[in-house]
């Protein structure tokens, strides 16, 4: 096992990662910018290394200085946490590199599932279900053009090196097409430097439904269970839940034997996850996310698994124990991202919160990196906590999450608890009825 993890992130999964190492007698290396001096992961980590000013391209980003503070520090191991460098193959291969152990999968493995043309050629190859769409990237409007007329309208035009909804444009008419192409190419060359993109079917009323993955180095590898994230504001989750309100045990089987399939092709090693398009009773491989995803706590709850501390076994060469026999989904999770924002119009709030109270009660889970008079900057994304609960049922999930929702008291600073608040309480979200674009008709 590691003596000493250096973690590459900040905020509440820099403190979830602290907390896991802590447990496994680890000794941990907090980085930060200037702008995260009085953060709570610099404050319970070991030690600490300010790696940069407060822009993220010079620090959280700055692969550079991060290697020096894991060798100035004789850190044996890298954890990036989500966002940032995680999904860097070029980040795991300096690691490597450099003798520092990174944890997550290997640099050959991020690499073919985040390039999304090779990752769909893969998936065909292993027998994981996509949807209709060109095999290579576009290259020309006539091929755009011919392409879209053999699946069928709608069509949606997607970057091969990005997510997060950068160089995706929905087409529904051939009028539109190669405007939309035009753009979505600028936007992706823009986000990744890579203007390649792709054409796919587009699903007009589909749920997200993802699988989270185990590996180790043994070619162990099982699922889960699945987590529904369809509750998505311009393809930024918002609310998670576990399992799928919908999901029959046939179908989750089924899934659940197509993300361990995906993984098995690219020879997939630590914690993953498979996203799904869910549309009636057929279901279609989306994208692979190489690390921890900001929604595992769901899974952990329903599991009883510490995700986090099987990926730092993983990395560390450890045998996993678990067996797909093992897992056992139990009662139901749901989680709400705590946003810094107005609760209306989305817009990001950062700023100084002047009262500060969690809830608690069986069944809550907080995970923040928030305090009292914590000053959120405005470098970062807006998510300043992850209210987590978990029940019998999915209407004593919804009642306990709202209870939670009451008791949580951040002052100072707006926040997205009043929207969540709202959202519980809607007829069709309590009855499981919804897809991935129930936001856009909600908020109208």
């Amino acid at each position: 096992m590691f003596q000493k993890i250096l973690i590459a992130n900040r905020g509440e999964i820099a403190l979830r990662i602290i907390r896991a190492s802590k447990e496994l007698g680890i000794r941990t290396v907090a980085v930060h910018s200037t702008a995260d001096s009085e953060a709570m992961h610099v404050k319970l980590a070991d030690e600490s290394v300010c790696i940069g000013p407060p822009e993220s391209r010079y620090s959280y980003l700055n692969i550079p200085a991060i290697l020096s503070a894991a060798e100035i520090t004789d850190a044996e191991a890298i954890h990036p946490g989500y966002g940032f460098l995680a999904e860097n193959s070029a980040f795991a291969e300096m690691c490597q590199a450099a003798g520092i152990k990174f944890i997550g999968p290997t640099a050959r493995s991020i690499k073919l599932m985040g390039d999304k043309i090779k990752a769909r050629e893969t998936m065909i190859k292993a027998g994981v279900p996509v949807l209709p769409g060109s095999k290579n990237e576009i290259g020309s409007d006539d091929e755009a053009r011919k392409i879209a007329e053999e699946i069928g309208y709608p069509v949606i035009i997607k970057a091969a090196a990005g997510g997060g909804g950068k160089g995706m444009k929905i087409v529904h008419t051939p009028a539109s097409l190669i405007s939309s192409l035009m753009m979505a190419k600028s936007e992706a060359q823009a986000s990744f430097g890579n203007s390649s993109v792709y054409i796919e079917k587009f699903c007009e009323r589909p749920r997200h439904v993802e699988i989270q993955l185990l590996a180790d180095n043994y070619w162990n590898i099982i699922h889960l269970g699945e987590r529904d994230c369809s509750i998505q504001r311009r393809h930024q989750k918002l609310i998670e839940e576990s399992p799928c309100p919908v999901l029959t045990d046939k179908m989750r089987d089924k899934m659940g034997k197509a993300a361990v399939a995906a993984a098995q092709a690219v020879n997939y090693t630590n914690v993953g996850t498979v996203e799904f398009l869910l549309d009636g009773d057929n279901f279609y491989f989306m994208e692979m996310n190489t690390r921890i995803q900001v929604e595992h706590p769901v899974t952990e709850m329903v599991t009883g698994i510490d995700l986090v501390k099987e990926q730092i076994k993983a990395a560390a060469g450890e045998r996993m124990k678990i067996k797909q026999k093992d897992i056992r989904i139990k009662g139901h999770s749901i989680e709400c991202r705590i946003n810094a924002e107005d609760p209306v119009k989305f817009t990001p709030c950062p700023g100084r919160i002047d009262g500060y109270h969690i809830p608690g009660g069986p069944g809550v889970r907080v995970d923040s990196a928030a305090y009292n008079h914590y000053i959120i900057p405005p470098y970062y994304d807006s998510m300043i906590a992850k209210l987590i609960v978990h029940a019998d049922t999915r209407e004593e999930a919804i009642a306990r999450m709202l209870r939670a929702l009451d008791e949580y008291v951040i002052e100072g600073i707006k926040t997205t608890i009043p929207f969540h608040k709202k959202l519980l309480t809607d007829k069709d979200f309590v009855e499981g009825n919804f897809d991935t674009n129930f936001l856009t008709r909600y908020l109208g």
